[in-house]
């Protein structure tokens, strides 16, 4: 069994992680890495502790102590607007301090958000298929189902 816990971004604090949680039982999105025979457990889900990302610091380490072996840090630092400017700071130091694996990622970007944001320049300039390439893989159609 993998266990991961999930980190979303602060301006979303109170998400109740519907989509993140719908994403993987369908192993779409970020969660696509992982293949339907393998159970997959969520062992913590936190937020980021908002600008700048004081809880990166600390909330990794509880998520490990619950047996976590990757860490995924949610779509909305990825489709928020803006997205978040220390998302590759923050993968940096998890993987770094905690080594541990840290996919950016979790449900598929919706739809009506990629046709908007792939058409500013802040997109192309943070290259976000670099940093997310897992949630550029998925189909038009699924996308438009995470709308």
């Amino acid at each position: 069994m993998k266990k991961i816990g999930i980190i979303i971004c602060g301006r979303y604090q109170n998400c109740g992680g519907g989509k993140c949680f719908r994403a993987l039982k369908e192993r779409v999105g970020g969660f696509a890495i992982y293949s339907q025979e393998e159970q997959v457990e969520i062992v913590g889900y936190s937020y980021c502790g908002g600008c700048p990302g004081g809880n990166i610091e600390y909330v990794p380490a509880e998520m490990i102590k619950n047996g976590a072996e990757a860490i995924h840090l949610a779509t909305g630092f990825v489709v928020g607007y803006p997205p978040c400017p220390s998302i590759e700071k923050f993968k940096e130091f998890i993987k770094t301090h905690y080594k541990i694996p840290v996919i950016v990622g979790t449900h598929p970007i919706p739809m009506k958000y990629f046709l908007d944001h792939e058409k500013m320049s802040f997109w192309k300039e943070m290259n976000m298929s670099t940093i997310a390439p897992e949630l550029f893989k998925d189909t038009e159609a699924i996308m438009k189902n995470y709308d």
